[in-house]
């Protein structure tokens, strides 16, 4: 894919701001959209304009208010997440107008960056700049280095239906799992998980104790959890743990997207069953592997070319459908990752 030709700078460009601290559930009028004037680059940075932002479960949780290692959103100041974009200018920073670039600051069309926060994109390594925005390299290292998923493997995914979990069941088919169970929200989505994303059972919440299901989805019980949920699954994983089992921890959705929009995923784990089966518990975070993304990005571009992977995803249009993404994320309507192209 060659660089796109770079349009004219325009003069005011628009951005989604934080309106107020959410506390209970998520809605429009917590957000507002603004027109301000483009910035302008100043010493060390760079002016992108912005093509494809993702919308993720941490957005929610920026937006509460409270003490996170990642910073939160300020009432009145704009949003801020993953994104895809061009190069339009570039002084003296070495880099190109027309580059394709990722970058930290979506929820605006244009955006001043330091140069060291903006990453070169090959724009011929994935089909399309959206792909870039995928999960996919926390569900690889988490699959991978965390859980180091081995052939034969039993291996039970919560949130199978979210931007990690809906690329899990074919990662973990691709590093030699015999069997794949998969939890979700709906026997819509549980279908689709099954049919098309590597799944060769699904539990879904709502549907009984989760324990009892995840027993006759996995009779033999489980060698690996990737864990993007917390609370009840997570129990109910260590309930069936074979001995040796390696469980990688990668996210807390089960208060990420409640009302309170918290971290914390208050559990009560057996102690004792941890250490009979030899348990290794492991939390995952894609910020301590900087060499992923690049390890990712190779294996995924394979893949999406030979049809062996697929990339699930929504991709609503125009910076105006950002609050309605990140609601309709939080509702669970999509499934894969959630992007906003701009």
């Amino acid at each position: 894919m060659s660089p796109t030709v770079v349009p004219a700078i325009p003069a005011v460009h628009r951005e989604v701001r934080l309106a107020d601290r959410v506390e209970g559930d998520l809605a429009p009028h917590h957000f507002t959209l603004a027109e301000v004037p483009v910035p302008k680059p100043g010493p060390g940075q760079v002016l992108v304009r912005t093509r494809v932002m993702a919308v993720t479960a941490a957005t929610r949780t920026q937006m509460a208010g409270m003490p996170l290692p990642m910073g939160s959103f300020v009432p009145g100041e704009a949003l801020w997440g993953s994104a895809v974009g061009e190069v339009v200018a570039a002084p003296d920073d070495g880099f190109t107008p027309g580059e394709l670039v990722q970058h930290s600051c979506g929820w605006r069309e244009f955006a001043a960056v330091d140069a060291s926060r903006v990453r070169r994109l090959d724009p011929d390594a994935l089909p399309s700049p959206a792909a870039h925005l995928s999960q996919g390299a926390t569900t690889w290292g988490a699959l991978r280095r965390a859980a180091e998923v081995r052939p034969g493997d039993t291996v039970f995914v919560t949130g199978a239906a979210g931007g990690v979990g809906s690329l899990a069941g074919q990662l973990a088919r691709r590093l030699g799992a015999r069997r794949v169970v998969g939890s979700t929200g709906s026997e819509r989505k549980a279908a689709l998980l099954r049919a098309e994303l590597g799944y060769d059972d699904t539990i879904v919440r709502g549907a009984g104790p989760i324990e009892r299901q995840l027993r006759r989805a996995a009779p033999e019980g489980i060698d690996v959890l990737l864990d993007t949920v917390g609370g009840e699954q997570l129990t109910a994983a260590l309930s069936l743990a074979r001995p040796d089992a390696r469980f990688a921890l990668v996210g807390a959705l089960s208060s990420q997207l409640g009302g309170g929009g918290g971290v914390a995923a208050p559990v009560e784990l057996d102690a004792g069953l941890i250490i009979m089966r030899r348990v290794a518990l492991r939390g995952f975070g894609l910020h301590a592997h900087p060499d992923l993304p690049q390890e990712w990005t190779k294996e995924f571009g394979q893949g999406l070319r030979e049809g062996s992977l697929v990339f699930p995803h929504a991709l609503l249009k125009g910076i105006e459908q950002a609050p309605r993404a990140l609601c309709e994320l939080v509702q669970g309507r999509h499934i894969g990752a959630v992007l906003v192209e701009l």
